[in-house]
């Protein structure tokens, strides 16, 4: 289970002790003598409309980027990268479309190495078509033992040492996954796509908050986990919906002071008295993935809630407005986020922004936007790449925030300084302003805010009826 660029890593470190590093020993069969088996579930094809790349054209662009690298050969074994290049989807991983796999690249080979149970040989002869033959699961060890002495392209941070033991004839060639920066920049025809599923995860949310407001007034028994429940429910309602994108994060008060808190059976929360509760939900739609997070008011609150809430808010939108070269360093927008509660003698502690996939993994690179990666390579911000934006504060055993909206980096124009891009607010649904503190706000902010509630109102109405719409109404009211 151990990268290659862990291994090296680790290597490196125990040469200034007495240690040595051994990768050929199968630890957890010693412990778990009934581990079970490898998943099963069915794989099976992204297609059109939803899919607007072909496999073929998928592989081929792998290729070129192979004989630039100067490898005749390429593993790949991160599942995101694998399910893109082939068009498959799975779900062999909790709310990730991605099945167990090894994809073995050559100049005109490609050989899928899966469970060959898990497809149908109607899909199996598609692949073939397309230039792609499936082999077994375990197959792999033996494909690469059996490599010529050529050079193989591997991603060290995606492909373990102990797969790579197999490799025993060829050189390598490490460099990030080709198909890393393929997949993260979205093509016009996705982009499309994800505004659609946008508005209907968006039209799913109304429903939910609705509900919500309603229980809380009829004095209904709201928990964590009932919102987990409903929101959720709502989603499966919608055209495309295929899972959650990642387990509900419900933390009302001190439990959405932890930034990754799950309620569970065992220990969950009422939502009762007066405080903020956090939401960070998404969806899995076959036009795309979503993630967004959003924070209400319960009750009475306080002027150092909306305080709080207000500077979270300003950084936010101080990402979303930003104009920047192409090209630029994702990590160095961070500041753009941060600004407001640094002035403060604020901060949050995780990442401001995560690359999204497009019905894939609802984390995905290579871009990100954390300060703490300056140093990372391959993090370049370009045309196409869908990122959260979510700066937050937390106030340990008292409350936390965070506001998420998913961006797209699109065109901004260009000088004689160059290419410039902007962001486009992928995300439609309503900032509660219950929770404002107006005189925080610049004039700029809040002519965002109103600009925002007002497309999301457009776009959002004719999806919805009743009182998801009279929640709607009410809630995107300019300030």
């Amino acid at each position: 289970m151990l990268s290659l660029k862990a291994a090296q890593e680790l290597r490196q470190s125990l040469t200034r002790s007495d240690s040595i590093l051994k990768t050929d020993s199968d630890l957890l069969a010693v412990i778990w003598p009934d581990r079970p088996g490898l998943p099963a579930a069915p794989v099976f094809e992204h297609s059109a409309p939803f899919a607007t790349r072909s496999r073929q054209r998928n592989v081929q662009a792998v290729r070129q980027a192979m004989t630039q690298a100067g490898a005749q050969w390429h593993l790949i074994s991160a599942l995101d990268d694998i399910a893109w290049v082939l068009n498959l989807r799975g779900s062999d991983v909790s709310y990730n479309p991605v099945f167990l796999s090894h994809l073995l690249i050559g100049p005109d080979s490609a050989v899928l190495f899966v469970d060959k149970t898990k497809l149908v040989p109607e899909l199996i002869a598609r692949l073939a078509a397309d230039g792609v033959t499936v082999e077994g699961y375990d197959d792999i060890q033996g494909a690469l033992t059996a490599l010529p002495h050529e050079a193989l392209l591997v991603d060290p941070a995606r492909t373990t040492v102990g797969l790579l033991a197999h490799a025993r004839s060829v050189s390598l060639i490490e460099k990030l996954n080709p198909s890393q920066r393929f997949k993260s920049v979205k093509n016009q025809a996705e982009i499309a796509n994800v505004r659609q599923a946008m508005e209907q995860d968006g039209a799913a949310v109304c429903e939910f908050f609705a509900w919500f407001e309603t229980a809380m007034e009829n004095g209904e028994l709201v928990t964590e986990l009932t919102i987990d429940e409903q929101i959720t429910a709502a989603r499966a309602r919608q055209p495309h919906f295929v899972s959650p994108s990642f387990s509900t994060i419900a933390g009302f008060n001190a439990n959405g002071a932890m930034p990754h808190y799950m309620a569970t059976p065992e220990s969950f929360s009422v939502i009762e008295g007066d405080g903020l509760l956090l939401i960070d939900s998404g969806g899995q739609y076959l036009n795309g993935t979503t993630d967004i997070t959003r924070v209400v008011p319960v009750g009475q609150i306080g002027a150092e809630h909306r305080r709080d809430f207000t500077l979270v808010l300003k950084g936010m939108i101080g990402l979303a407005a930003a104009v920047f070269p192409e090209d630029y360093p994702a990590p160095l927008l961070d500041t753009l986020a941060r600004a407001p509660l640094w002035a403060q003698l604020l901060d949050f502690g995780h990442g401001t922004g995560h690359g999204v996939g497009y019905f894939m993994n609802v984390h995905e690179g290579p871009q990100m936007i954390s300060h703490r990666a300056y140093r990372f390579p391959d993090t370049e911000m370009k045309a196409g790449m869908i990122t959260s934006d979510e700066p937050g504060l937390y106030r340990p055993g008292q409350w936390g925030i965070r506001i998420e909206n998913l961006i797209c980096a699109v065109p901004a124009g260009q000088s004689e300084f160059g290419n410039y891009l902007k962001f486009e607010t992928l995300t439609l649904c309503p900032i509660d302003t219950r929770c404002i503190e107006r005189q925080l706000l610049s004039e700029q902010e809040l002519s965002w805010l109103n600009a925002y509630h007002e497309e999301v109102y457009r776009r959002l109405a004719p999806r919805v009826s009743g009182h998801a719409l009279t929640w709607l109404q009410t809630r995107t009211a300019a300030i």
